[in-house]
């Protein structure tokens, strides 16, 4: 499981050296969001009203879901972290008046505590509705929800996106354990830390993403596409990926988090890392290239213990603790964070996940007390509503 090192991404371009002084990177964040009755705390299909009422103030910000019982939020682009924050807050705000009006609780959680009391509805767009039939494997009883969190970083355009995709595949799983906040399931306790990363990963295309260069990529999402492996790019769900409507590099693997600190907290270390990387192609040498399997494990280890347990040190091939990985990606992304101004606000904010514990730790948390998974939900929605 050792890291070794290949001679140049896949179609065989060489690293390109970025601009001599690159401005500071934007950032955005996308949210989905379950909403639960508020007696029963089951999921319910009531997203379709949220969002029409939402929108009245949020417009374009709040989109739907998959299934009718999430909805989705998303930041615009800045590269101010307090500005990140305050529009964070500000789209759950909305959101969390929004559900109130109609019965419900907003919860920021990967996958449901309580089961629905019936089968839940695909949202009625013809996009999802073909997702759904061609892939009612993936969609399972109409129940499997899961929803995640992800982190855009500003870039000059697919080329840029995918020399620091293949750069930043080695910390992703790190990442994922900061996120993780999926350990209950439909009304029992999955044993993982990110229940939510094995449902997800019923999708085709769900995974670490190849090391590709730009003409690589477009030869590949074009087999995806015309195979009918997947439906079109927007589907190619990768850890990793050119986003096809904005110049951006989305990272894909964390859970959604009730606690804005640990959503803040991520976004500031993607972007460390992608600017840290972004700086160093001429001299750093080719990406690093990583036994599949390895990679899928140190995933999987990620998911089933998140930050409470051990992950894999890819470099030595061992298993570590998964607190100094964390450290280590700190370490790896000061540079990035320094230019930003984020160094300070990333320790304290490690400092605090530290102390409390990850989303999964304090889930069971909430749950040990009484033994009861309503007051999981509430946990979650109480947090939810507090930033």
């Amino acid at each position: 499981m050792a890291l070794t090192l290949s001679t140049s991404p896949a179609g065989g371009a060489a690293e390109e050296p970025p601009p001599a002084t690159a401005p500071l990177m934007t950032m955005g964040v996308e949210e989905e969001f379950l909403l639960v009755d508020r007696t029963s705390r089951a999921p319910v299909g009531r997203g379709p009203r949220v969002i029409e009422a939402a929108a009245r103030t949020l417009g374009p910000f709040v989109q739907p879901e998959f299934f009718t019982a999430q909805v989705e939020v998303c930041t615009s682009p800045t590269s101010d972290t307090s500005a990140l924050r305050a529009d964070l807050a500000g789209l759950r705000a909305a959101l969390v008046r929004a559900a109130d009006d109609e019965g419900c609780l907003l919860l920021a959680s990967g996958t449901p505590v309580i089961p629905p009391e019936r089968p839940l509805t695909v949202t009625p767009e013809a996009r999802y509705r073909r997702m759904a039939a061609d892939f009612a494997s993936a969609v399972g009883a109409c129940d499997q929800v899961v929803s995640g969190c992800h982190v855009h970083v500003g870039v000059s355009g697919h080329a840029e996106a995918l020399r620091l995709a293949n750069r930043m595949r080695p910390w992703l799983p790190t990442l994922q354990a900061v996120a993780a906040n999926s350990p209950f399931d439909r009304g029992r306790d999955s044993g993982y830390a990110s229940w939510r990363s094995v449902e997800h990963a019923r999708w085709p295309t769900v995974g670490p993403a190849p090391v590709l260069d730009e003409a690589g990529y477009e030869r590949v999402a074009d087999t995806l596409v015309r195979s009918g492996a997947v439906l079109d790019r927007r589907m190619i769900y990768w850890f990793a990926r050119p986003s096809e409507h904005v110049p951006t590099l989305e990272i894909r693997v964390a859970d959604t988090n009730s606690d804005l600190d640990t959503v803040v907290l991520l976004a500031v270390l993607v972007r460390g890392l992608a600017a840290t990387l972004r700086e160093e192609p001429a001299r750093g040498g080719p990406p690093p290239s990583l036994g599949y399997r390895a990679l899928r494990e140190a995933h999987r280890l990620a998911a089933v213990h998140g930050l409470a347990g051990d992950g894999l040190d890819l470099a030595a091939g061992r298993r570590v603790p998964a607190w100094e990985l964390v450290w280590r990606l700190r370490e790896r992304a000061a540079p990035g964070l320094a230019a930003s101004g984020d160094l300070g606000r990333a320790d304290e904010l490690l400092g605090r996940l530290r102390e409390r514990g990850g989303g999964a730790d304090r889930q069971r948390a909430a749950h040990r007390r009484r033994g009861r998974l309503g007051d999981v939900v509430d946990s979650l929605a109480r947090s939810t509503a507090a930033a």
